[in-house]
């Protein structure tokens, strides 16, 4: 094959792009947990969500169609892909890329794809255009890199589930399985605290929620005479929560609620009720959040087995269930099976009654003297950035969130908000809430309407939810900040002491 310089050219442009363009997806798959699929849908996003990237797309289409035929055509591809999608930028400013064994691995595959796609131009006298082509396609490969491998990740995972088995049989402690679309580290911390005093108990950190984090857990954490392990048990899809159960089986389970989180990956809250519901396939004792329709049923059925476990029905309004945390005015009542544990404590800010009640019935269930759980529910921890509130040496009242992103925690962050801003102007910031799947756009216009009703400024951020949320907030002209960073700073430029600022939600910016 003859190339001309600049086709020559054009090739070498397009074979250098690969390096910026392949850093930007690859950390983009870094922070979407190497998850195959999700490469490409947030190519969509950047590309043709993001207006000043939708004419480069089509310009990087046009030169590439035209290389066909004349070759150079496609500098203009490699051009930009050198510096598109504008935006994203390829160090991360907020979630910077990681270089790890496992990415090295996913960059050595999608450039071996690449290689081969140029070969094949080769082959057939069109080198140039498939190079551009390989350009463009690019977000593909790494997904396809991804998902290739997935079995060699799995193989090499093994070893060490296998010793977290072994570590397991060792030690012999009884495991608490927590799950649940949210309010799943926030009520493992609590059962850790309520736990502490009786017995050593031992809880996975974090978000250590996947097969390959919980076997660091037990490997790294499970000491010798640790009675109980508390292990938070996450899950995209069906089946990763039994795999976990069948090496490390609770005897005692918990779903804490299901909600429209990760649907982009469920698809439907039937699929996340059948999903999380794993978690009690060996479970002896099953505690469920009733207060969410789905596991009211879900008891309801479980009561059917063969040989049903012990089901305890957890709630913050039914004072009638097992468990009850009835919490009014930030004074609560503790109630089990019929008696009263404690009355006017005051839970920590922030708490959800519903996961402190799944958090009481577990300490029950482990027994807990009453006195103890009412004694130790007045100082529960606070989990960091959900619901956690400070007052900054400016006298402002902050309200950090920036972890949650569920209509649930949002409301319960708006009602938090309009506690603490009583005597002075309430702000609430937010870049609205992601993987909500077909829902999103309609969750978000909701959360913007009742932002925009309960605080003095409504402050949005990022281009991901923009027009849902300004859609929601109706007459209210809303302030917008490109990131988080500029928001941050009109914050500090204009609330006083008194005021009370909400930051609802954070995302990194591999999001528009």
């Amino acid at each position: 094959m003859t190339l001309s310089v600049s086709g020559w050219v054009a090739l070498g442009l397009c074979s250098a792009s690969l390096v910026p363009a392949g850093a930007r997806w690859l950390r983009v798959a870094q922070r979407e947990h190497y998850l195959a699929g999700s490469i490409t849908r947030f190519a969509f996003r950047w590309w043709i969500r993001v207006p000043l990237n939708a004419p480069l797309l089509v310009l990087v289409f046009a030169a590439t169609a035209l290389s066909w035929r004349w070759p150079p055509s496609a500098i203009g591809t490699g051009a930009i892909a050198m510096v598109a999608p504008l935006g994203l930028s390829v160090r991360g400013r907020t979630s910077p890329l990681g270089v790890t064994r496992r990415l090295v691995t996913l960059a050595t595959m999608s450039l071996a794809v690449e290689a081969a796609i140029v070969a094949l131009g080769f082959a057939i006298h069109r080198a140039v255009f498939l190079a551009a082509m390989g350009v463009i396609l690019v977000p593909v490969v790494v997904d396809l890199a991804c998902l290739a491998a997935v079995p060699i990740e799995r193989s090499l995972a093994s070893r060490f589930v296998a010793r977290a088995t072994n570590r397991l049989a060792s030690v012999r402690p009884l495991i608490v399985g927590i799950t649940g679309s949210f309010g799943k580290t926030s009520t493992k911390n609590y059962v850790s605290h309520l736990l502490a005093n009786q017995v050593r108990v031992v809880a996975s950190p974090g978000s250590f929620n996947n097969r390959a984090g919980l076997a660091r857990a037990v490997n790294e954490q499970l000491v010798e005479g640790t009675e109980v392990f508390v292990a938070e048990m996450g899950t995209y899809g069906r089946g990763e929560i039994a795999e976990l159960c069948r090496w490390c089986p609770p005897s005692v389970a918990v779903i804490t609620a299901i909600g429209p989180v990760h649907l982009e990956r469920f698809g439907s809250e039937d699929e996340t009720l059948a999903a999380k519901s794993e978690i009690t396939v060996f479970a002896t004792t099953v505690i469920l959040n009733v207060d969410d329709e789905r596991l009211a049923r879900l008891a309801e059925n479980l009561a059917q087995r063969e040989n049903p476990p012990v089901v305890v029905r957890c709630s913050s309004v039914d004072r009638g269930a097992d468990v009850c945390v009835i919490d009014e005015l930030g004074s609560c009542d503790v109630l089990a099976d019929g008696r009263l544990i404690g009355s006017g404590i005051s839970l920590t800010a922030g708490a959800q009654s519903s996961n402190v009640a799944c958090a009481v019935a577990v300490a029950l269930q482990l027994g807990v003297p009453d006195a103890e759980i009412s004694a130790r529910l007045r100082h529960l921890p606070a989990v960091p950035h959900r619901l956690s509130v400070a007052t900054a040496p400016s006298g402002v009242v902050v309200i950090d969130d920036t972890y949650n992103s569920n209509p649930a925690g949002a409301v319960a962050a708006l009602r938090l908000l309009g506690e603490a801003g009583e005597t002075g102007r309430r702000v609430v910031v937010t870049p609205g809430m992601v993987e909500l799947g077909r829902r999103q756009a309609e969750e978000n216009q909701a959360f913007g309407s009742a932002a925009s009703e309960m605080a003095a400024e409504f402050v949005v951020v990022g281009k991901t939810n923009r027009s849902a949320l300004l859609a929601g907030a109706k007459g209210n002209k809303p302030v917008t900040f490109r990131t988080r960073e500029g928001a941050v700073r009109w914050v500090r430029e204009n609330l006083v002491s008194g005021d009370a600022v909400l930051y609802e939600n954070d995302l990194p910016d591999h999001y528009p």
